[in-house]
């Protein structure tokens, strides 16, 4: 029998070609390219799974979750540069950040939008990775439209759904994007879902990387519980100043959030007992639907983090995810070895299919 998982799918993604990444001030040619998508689109469909086109969504569902600001600066934010005349003079052909908002440099004064297009994107982006094009607004937009798409097949009756969202979203938070990150898809999957089912949602992050974005959105609040296996930020790994075990959550949110930070090297064992915690954390929130913030870059071959998790253990991992017997909206999140990506995700969605 073939993976009976849809697979829901946007175009859009192809317009977003980042151009590579600005890493400690050099540009580098960046990992999360449009081929990801399209080699996992290839592995999911061969498997058998039904490919569903993205609806389009309104933007109050959408992105009812950011701040209007930051949608505002990701929608026009290329237009502007190219407005300044960036792209001739100093030569820059993406939109880059040079000075950011910090605390330390704003102290008590009220954060203003600053007239010079340069420096607004360090209003909104926590980085210089994360650069912006000319189609990365559309693609963002779209990859939000497919995670929303796969809560509509979800909440009609299908016990799982694949959105193969790109750009990826987890590290965004409601202010601020990066990490290769400009909207946060599962946390518009979650909130769609919660008001679907009527209860508690959990999002379980099983990137390799902190799930900050969900984190940060869902803080204080009790009714979406975020867990989250990564490795150790406290190692020296993105996105290093938070993903701690002592991050709970706040207000009436307290204990709401679970890290599981693990050390450099990690295989299947110690992420398959964190992935079965996480599960149980989700079973006492009481959550009435799931979604899974599904990197792939856990694996041993991926060269962006230092875990050495295998196919079977992400087969495992799915297998564990679909024990909780709930209705499961599964969202792409990183994954950048482009040889395996595609038999990674595929093993996942098999285990959940089981």
């Amino acid at each position: 029998m073939g993976l009976g998982i849809p697979l829901v799918w946007s175009d859009h993604h192809r317009l977003h070609e980042p151009g590579g990444e600005v890493w400690v001030g050099v540009r580098t040619p960046g990992t999360e390219v449009p081929e990801r998508a399209e080699r996992i689109r290839a592995a999911v469909k061969a498997a058998g799974a039904p490919v569903v086109e993205a609806e389009d969504t309104p933007d109050d569902i959408a992105l009812r979750f950011h701040d209007p600001a930051l949608v505002a600066w990701l929608r026009d934010s290329w237009d502007l540069w190219e407005e300044a005349g960036l792209g001739e003079d100093p030569g820059q052909n993406r939109v880059v950040p040079y000075l950011f908002a910090h605390p330390g440099l704003i102290g008590e004064l009220p954060l203003i939008d600053p007239a010079a297009t340069t420096a607004r994107a360090g209003r909104f982006a926590f980085d210089t990775m994360t650069l912006i094009g000319p189609g990365t607004w559309q693609a963002a937009r779209g990859a939000v439209d497919a995670a929303l798409t796969a809560v509509g097949l979800v909440t009609a009756g299908a016990p799982a759904a694949y959105a193969c969202c790109r750009p990826p979203g987890h590290h965004a938070t409601a202010g601020a994007y990066g990490g290769s990150c400009y909207l946060n898809n599962a946390a518009a999957a979650a909130g769609a879902l919660r008001d679907r089912v009527g209860g508690p949602v959990a999002v379980l992050d099983i990137d390799a990387h902190h799930g900050n974005g969900a984190q940060s959105i869902f803080w204080s609040d009790p009714g979406v519980a975020t867990g989250s296996v990564h490795v150790d930020p406290g190692a020296g790994w993105f996105p290093h100043f938070l993903g701690f075990a002592s991050e709970r959550g706040g207000g009436d949110g307290g204990g709401a959030n679970l890290n599981l930070p693990l050390s450099p090297g990690a295989g299947d064992g110690p992420w398959l007992e964190a992935a079965e915690s996480l599960c149980g954390f989700a079973r006492e929130a009481g959550a009435r639907a799931l979604v899974v913030a599904l990197g792939v870059d856990a694996a041993a071959a991926d060269p962006e983090s230092p875990l050495d998790v295998t196919a079977d253990g992400y087969r495992a991992a799915g297998r564990l995810l679909g024990e909780l017997g709930l209705p499961t909206v599964v969202v792409q999140e990183g994954g950048y070895d482009l040889a395996t990506i595609g038999e990674l995700v595929v093993a996942t969605l098999e285990g959940l299919d089981t």
